[in-house]
């Protein structure tokens, strides 16, 4: 806790008189105090308690996205958290429309995270997507992970957090990924790169990702880091897939009646169960496992591969019923096609 007071001199006696009322009291009980004089960007505040620093980060355009990004929002806590945060923060309905509010709170969520509204708002607002809320979930999001990012680095309220030490905690977290080159070539004050005019495509000659320069720079000695080339960064670099083994002459291939093996890997569905649900695109709960089209049956489960991220509610209706399952929400075999395709595309699998 900060305060800027006003202080009372008795310069005859030598002493500074100060009235920092009962709530700021606290401040004085540990023992010694620090005091400094204020600088000039609290020459307009009024005297009592501080309030929290500015964060300019969370106005920065470029990181938006950063913010955003489905894995920042899961290693800050996940959505629950944040609407944990926005609860236990002081203030009213978020949605200031309208001259009554009711005095009950509660959160809905809405991409990219999630609102505080009252009881009345809730009612109001519920299922709609608008660009408004969406402006108000995000500037939540944003305030909410820099929160995380800077009370995981051991800072209080009266630190601005800024871009070296939250790219530090995104390397930390292992969301170095989801931060644009702009803003990781900002932190390591490296030079933009120059747009060489090319004819042919085949001319292009990528560079290595920022992120993978900074990666390399945290593993290893600054000096040594400094004088590799970028392929030989990118060469060290461990990739995140999962991959696939392929062995067309198996053993069982050539057996006239194989016993099947069942594919399990653990680490593929914790991937699919940290993705959106494929019917409302909210944080899934299961890795649901294809069940009719000849899988799943009695005792049996399908291949690890054949899984969908659902969340509990929609799990739970389709193995209540699958066939009016997809027939509202299209076949299985489509739904995980399409999240195979997904997983092949970004790397996931390879």
């Amino acid at each position: 806790m900060r305060a800027l007071l006003t202080p009372e001199i008795a310069r005859g006696m030598g002493i500074v008189l100060l009235r920092p009322g009962a709530d700021l009291m606290p401040i004085f009980t540990s023992g010694r105090v620090l005091v400094e004089l204020p600088p000039a960007s609290m020459a307009h505040l009024a005297t009592g308690a501080l309030p929290p620093a500015r964060q300019p980060l969370a106005e920065d355009t470029e990181l938006a996205g950063f913010f955003r990004h489905e894995d920042v929002i899961r290693v800050a806590g996940g959505t629950p958290s944040l609407e944990r945060w926005l609860m236990k923060h002081d203030g009213g309905c978020q949605y200031s429309v309208g001259d009554w509010h009711h005095e009950e709170l509660t959160t809905f969520r809405h991409e990219p995270g999630a609102i505080r509204v009252c009881w009345h708002c809730d009612n109001v607002l519920r299922g709609q997507h608008t660009q408004r809320l969406a402006e108000i979930a995000q500037s939540n999001v944003i305030a909410w992970v820099i929160e995380m990012a800077r009370v995981a680095l051991g800072f209080d309220d009266s630190h601005a957090l800024t871009l070296p030490e939250l790219c530090w905690w995104a390397l930390r977290e292992e969301v170095t990924h989801a931060l644009p080159n702009s803003i990781t070539r900002r932190a390591l004050r490296l030079p933009a790169e120059p747009i060489h005019s090319v004819t042919r495509e085949s001319d292009l000659v990528p560079s290595a990702p920022v992120t993978e320069i900074l990666r390399a720079k945290a593993g290893r000695a600054g000096a040594a880091a400094k004088c590799r080339s970028s392929e030989e960064v990118l060469a060290e670099q461990q990739p995140q897939l999962l991959a696939l083994k392929v062995d067309p002459e198996s053993p069982e291939s050539y057996m006239l009646r194989p016993k099947r093996k069942r594919w399990a890997n653990e680490k593929y569905t914790r991937w699919v169960k940290a993705q959106q649900c494929a019917c409302c695109n909210q944080q899934a709960d299961d890795p649901h496992h294809l069940i009719g089209h000849g899988q799943g049956g009695m005792g049996t489960k399908a291949h690890d591969l054949f899984v969908l991220p659902l969340c509990r509610k929609h799990h739970d209706e389709l193995h209540r019923d699958p066939v009016a399952f997809e027939e509202k929400y299209g076949s299985q075999l489509e739904l995980i096609f399409r999240f195979l395709d997904r997983a092949l595309a970004i790397g996931v699998l390879a």
